[in-house]
C-alpha cells in the first residue's frame, strides 16, 4: 500500500498526464453530475476573478555534482524529495546518463518550476507561496492572457509559507481582495483557481471540509481543508468564496500519488492578510513575543492543578528578558485567555501572540493554584530563534551513586558537586536529582531520566528526596490521583510532568 504524503503543490517541469487518468477523471465527473454541477454562482465567480489569477514561473541554476543526473541531498522524508526524485531521475543527458560509476561533475544547468499566485493590487502586487519561489534566480509572472513579466521579491515568511512579489504592469490589471476566513462554515462552497500540471488557469470547486486544521507543518498551522481539486502547480493560488473574495491560499495536499484525492489545505485569509501587510510594509514579519515556554495541559496535569476541564497553555518557563517576567507570569501558570481570546491549547496561544502587534499592552488571564488572575503584558518582538545545540548524553558507566530516597519509581539524591559534575548540571539549577528510573514506572513512560532535576512538587520547592516523599504522602491523603512535578534538565530548561501517585 502506498502511504499518503503531505506535499507542497509546486510543479516541476517534466510531469506527463496519462490519457487513462484523464478518462477516469472524466468518467468520475460524469458519474456524479450533482457534484460536477455545484452551485450556480461558480461560473460568475470564475468570470469575475480569473484575470487576477496568475502563473508563477521560476528558474534556478543548479550545480551538477556526481554526474549529470545527480539529485540534491534532501532530509529524509522531505516533501520536496518526491519532486526532485521525479525531475532528476526522469531527465537524461546526452548518452542516457553516466556509466561505470562516472561521477564527474557536469556543467551547471537551469531547472524550472511552475506555481500559481494572485494579484491583490493593480500596481502589480502578487501573493504566492514561499516554496514556489524559494531559491529562484529569476521569477516571472504570467498573466491569464499569456503576457510574461519579470517580477521581484518583496518579502517571504517561511513559517506560513507565503511570499509577496512585485512587477511593473504593461496594461491595466484586475485585482482581488481578501474575505473573512473566520466566517467560513463547514460545507460552504469554495472555488480554487490555479495552474495544475502546467495547464494554465483551471477552475475547480468543492466545499470547506474542516477549519483550523493542524497538520504539524509549522508553528502556526490553522489550515482550511477543502475537497476542491488541488494538484501540483496549484501552490500559491487563491481559494475563493462565492462572493469572489480570497479566503485562503492553496498550499498543501495529502495524496498517495501526487494528484488530488480531495484533501487539500489552504492558509486562511485572516493569516495571509496580516502577513502580506507586514511584508509590504517592512519586507519581513514582526511577530509578537510573550517570552514563555509552554506545554499542553494533559488531563493528569489539569487534575493536579484543579483545572476543569483541561484547557489552556501551561507555562513551563519564563524568559528572564521577556515581557512575561515583569508582568508577573510564573512557571506553573496556565494561560486560558489572551487579549480577550480564549486559549484552548498551546497552538492557540502561539498563533494569537504572533498575530498581536509588537508593543501592544494586552490582558493575559492565567490560572494559578486554582484561581484566575489577570496580568497586563506589553508584548515584545519575536526574533529568529538561535540554533540550539543538542545536549549529548554519554553512555559511560557512572560511579556508584548514593541513593537517599526512593519515590514515584525514582531514585533521588540531594544535589552536590559530584552529581553536578557527573550529569553536567548547571549551578543555577536547584532541586533533587534523579539518579535512576524504574523501567516499569509511570516516570519512565513520561520520559524522566537520570540527570533530570525535580525542582518543585505540587508547586512547592524541594531540596531532598524526603521532601518529595512527604509531599507525595500528603497528596495521597488528600485523595489526589497524580502529582505535578516541575522538572529541569541539566541546562535549566523546565517542563511539567504529572505522575500517578496510586
Amino acid at each position: 500500500m502506498t502511504a499518503a504524503i503531505i506535499a507542497p503543490t509546486r510543479l516541476r517541469h517534466g510531469v506527463r498526464i496519462g490519457l487513462a487518468a484523464l478518462a477516469i477523471s472524466a468518467f468520475t465527473a460524469l458519474g456524479n453530475p450533482a457534484q460536477a454541477r455545484g452551485p450556480e454562482g461558480i461560473a460568475d465567480v470564475a468570470e469575475k476573478v480569473i484575470d487576477a489569477v496568475v502563473n508563477i514561473s521560476t528558474s534556478q541554476t543548479v550545480e551538477a555534482k556526481g554526474g549529470s543526473n545527480s539529485m540534491p541531498q534532501l532530509p529524509p522524508g522531505s516533501p520536496f524529495e518526491e519532486f526532485f526524485d521525479d525531475f532528476f531521475k526522469n531527465r537524461r543527458g546526452p548518452g542516457g546518463g553516466s556509466k561505470g560509476g562516472d561521477n564527474n561533475s557536469g556543467p551547471p544547468r537551469k531547472t524550472n518550476s511552475l506555481g500559481s499566485g494572485f494579484i491583490i493590487d493593480t500596481s502589480g502586487v502578487v501573493v504566492t507561496n514561499n516554496h514556489v519561489i524559494a531559491d529562484a534566480d529569476e521569477i516571472n509572472v504570467i498573466l491569464n492572457d499569456g503576457t510574461k513579466i519579470k517580477a521581484e521579491l518583496v518579502g517571504v515568511d517561511k513559517k506560513t509559507d507565503l511570499a509577496v512579489l512585485k512587477f511593473k504592469p504593461t496594461k491595466p490589471l484586475v485585482s482581488v481582495k481578501f474575505g473573512d476566513s473566520d466566517k467560513l462554515r463547514l460545507g460552504d462552497w469554495v472555488v480554487a483557481i490555479g495552474n495544475p500540471f502546467s495547464l494554465g488557469g483551471t477552475v475547480t470547486a468543492g466545499i470547506v471540509s474542516a477549519k483550523n486544521r493542524d497538520i504539524s507543518s509549522g508553528p502556526y498551522d490553522s489550515y482550511i481543508q477543502t475537497d476542491a481539486a488541488i494538484n501540483r502547480g496549484n501552490s500559491g493560488g487563491p481559494l475563493f468564496n462565492l462572493e469572489g473574495d480570497v479566503i485562503g491560499v492553496n498550499t498543501l495536499i495529502i495524496s498517495p500519488s501526487g494528484g488530488s484525492i480531495g484533501i487539500g489545505f489552504a492558509v486562511p485569509s485572516k493569516t495571509v492578510a496580516g502577513v502580506v501587510d507586514q511584508l509590504r510594509q517592512f519586507g519581513e514579519l514582526r511577530r509578537g513575543w510573550l517570552g514563555v515556554r509552554i506545554q499542553s495541559v494533559t488531563d493528569e496535569i489539569a487534575e493536579s492543578l484543579s483545572i476543569k476541564p483541561a484547557r489552556g497553555a501551561l507555562v513551563a518557563g519564563v524568559d528572564d528578558k521577556g515581557p512575561a517576567k515583569p508582568a508577573g507570569i510564573e512557571p506553573g501558570d496556565v494561560v486560558v485567555k489572551f487579549d480577550g481570546k480564549d486559549v484552548k491549547d498551546p497552538k492557540d496561544l502561539s498563533r494569537v501572540v504572533a498575530d498581536t502587534a509588537v508593543g501592544k499592552e494586552v490582558d493575559v488571564v492565567v490560572i494559578r493554584k486554582g484561581q484566575e488572575q489577570t496580568k497586563k503584558v506589553t508584548l515584545g518582538r519575536l526574533q529568529d530563534p538561535e540554533k540550539v545545540q543538542a545536549t549529548v548524553k554519554t553512555d559511560e558507566p557512572a560511579p556508584e551513586k548514593p541513593v537517599t530516597q526512593k519515590a514515584l519509581g525514582l531514585d533521588l539524591a540531594a544535589l552536590n558537586k559530584d552529581l553536578r559534575t557527573r550529569y553536567k548540571i548547571k549551578e543555577s539549577v536547584k532541586g533533587v536529582v534523579v539518579t535512576n528510573v524504574d523501567a516499569n514506572s509511570d516516570a519512565a513512560e513520561k520520559r524522566l531520566s537520570a540527570g533530570d532535576v525535580i525542582v518543585e512538587v505540587a508547586q512547592e520547592a524541594v531540596s531532598s528526596g524526603a521532601d518529595i516523599q512527604k509531599r507525595v504522602d500528603q497528596l495521597k491523603k488528600d485523595g489526589k490521583k497524580s502529582v505535578l512535578l516541575l522538572v529541569s534538565n541539566a541546562d535549566g530548561e523546565l517542563r511539567f510532568v504529572a505522575l500517578s501517585v496510586q
